[in-house]
């Protein structure tokens, strides 16, 4: 049995929490949410673990990761180690690990992936930071992971910022994969040929090479709203999208896909497009093509 803190208990924390106790390890949780708090502030949290401790936080990449791991600095003692968790840019991390190193506590950088169903799948890990410092959170990483082989679910992918940076790529990743099946959708809504779509989607889900959890996912969406059509077509980005284009930038490597699902994210938010205006303007200056006026 490990003994952990664990700071943020939203929607990701809170079934982390439930997760790790399940699994026989002792978990001291603090949130701002005194509903779902076992302690009533961080300094409390601390005082309820014993040394050499380790506190994992779970809180908003930012200024609030910042915030936390320096209160953390000043409560924690030497021999004490913090992981990140959350959805920090990879470049935070050295400055947060080089804050608590003058301070001799560890600290490691942890991508999770898994979201509302982690609690009962388990969770993708990819983790930053020396080997001793996983090796010494390991029993807490494999109770999180899903169950099978580590590897499949767990990878150590090299030091402090590399855990995040994968979770980055992985997000970056994922961007595209939901571009995809969403633009498939619309087109099988827009044909003629297609009665039910629904159950296209859904005969996708084995024996086809599309098959994945974000099908299922998608399935699950259409047998609650068969249409989509409970839904606006809104859809913000968390960071991680940007950040990835960031690095494609820098590394000269091309991401077409990613690029273009990151701009249709853009496009969902724009009611009125200045630039489809433009293009609407131009095609009527230089052939004459119908537009359409605004209250037309």
């Amino acid at each position: 049995m490990v003994q952990l803190g664990l700071i943020g208990l939203g929607k990701m924390g809170f079934n982390m929490r439930e997760r790790l106790r399940a699994a026989g390890h002792e978990v001291v949780g603090y949130d701002r949410n005194p509903d779902v708090s076992d302690t009533t502030s961080l300094e409390d949290l601390v005082s309820k673990l014993d040394a050499p401790r380790i506190v994992w936080i779970m809180v908003p990449a930012g200024d609030p990761t910042r915030q936390t791991i320096t209160e953390l600095g000043n409560l924690l003692s030497e021999g004490d180690m913090v992981i990140d968790g959350g959805n920090s840019k990879y470049t935070d991390d050295k400055l947060n690990a080089d804050l608590l190193a003058a301070k001799k506590i560890g600290y490691a950088d942890c991508g999770v992936s898994g979201g509302v169903w982690g609690k009962d799948n388990g969770y993708g890990l990819m983790v930053g930071g020396t080997a001793a410092d996983v090796e010494r959170a390991m029993p807490i990483f494999d109770a999180l992971r899903p169950e099978g082989p580590r590897e499949e679910g767990f990878s150590h992918a090299g030091d402090v910022g590399a855990g995040h940076y994968a979770k980055m790529i992985h997000n970056g990743i994922e961007y595209g994969m939901m571009q995809a099946f969403a633009e498939g959708f619309e087109l099988l809504e827009a044909a003629k040929v297609v009665n039910d779509v629904p159950a296209v989607i859904k005969g996708w889900q084995r024996g086809t090479v599309v098959r994945s959890w974000l099908l299922d996912l998608l399935v699950r969406a259409l047998d609650e709203d068969p249409e989509l059509d409970d839904l606006e077509g809104y859809v913000e980005d968390s960071g991680e999208g940007r950040w990835t284009l960031e690095e494609a930038i820098n590394n000269a490597v091309p991401a077409p896909v990613i690029s273009a699902a990151l701009f249709a994210r853009f496009a969902s938010r724009q009611e009125h497009s200045a630039a489809m205006r433009a293009v609407a303007a131009l095609r009527n200056q230089f052939g004459g093509h119908a537009v359409k006026k605004v209250g037309g």
